[in-house]
């Protein structure tokens, strides 16, 4: 278990609050998919993924993008059951589909990259940048667990 702060809990469902998935996850996924192209490998049947364009452009990376973004919906509003709300999505990646549980980071790194460039300092304050990277570690953390 997790111990949030009230400034924490209130960081994170705040920014949560202004976090378009449908906007964020399309672009979260295409820069994942074109900064760590290995990543690739878990999207054959998307499609072309042989170019940057190409990938920014492939209706299957932008949906499934607002999917993964909208999974964060789940352990918003589980933040004390991180781990038992992600449990299925541990054994599915794990089991399923052999994620690389690496990934998972990386694409929170990519995600935070998205919200911050969106948002600007303004918003996405040193503060706020820290209680969303604990936040994001627990989420990969959750997802991982499988894994262990």
């Amino acid at each position: 278990m997790v111990d949030w702060t009230d400034a924490e809990r209130s960081a994170i469902v705040s920014l949560w609050g202004k976090i378009n998935v449908d906007e964020i996850g399309p672009q979260a996924l295409a820069r994942l998919l074109i900064v760590y192209p290995w990543t690739q490998r878990h999207f054959a049947l998307f499609g072309n993924l042989s170019s940057p364009s190409a990938i920014m452009g492939n209706a299957k990376v932008s949906t499934h993008g607002k999917t993964v973004m909208g999974g964060l919906d789940r352990a918003v509003k589980n933040l004390d059951d991180i781990k038992n709300a992600y449990k299925a999505l541990s054994v599915m990646h794990s089991e399923k589909l052999h994620v690389d549980p690496d990934n998972f980071r990386l694409l929170g790194d990519v995600a935070t990259v998205c919200v911050a460039a969106k948002f600007g300092p303004s918003v996405f304050t040193p503060d706020v940048q820290e209680a969303w990277q604990k936040f994001l570690s627990v989420v990969v953390s959750a997802l991982g667990r499988q894994y262990h």
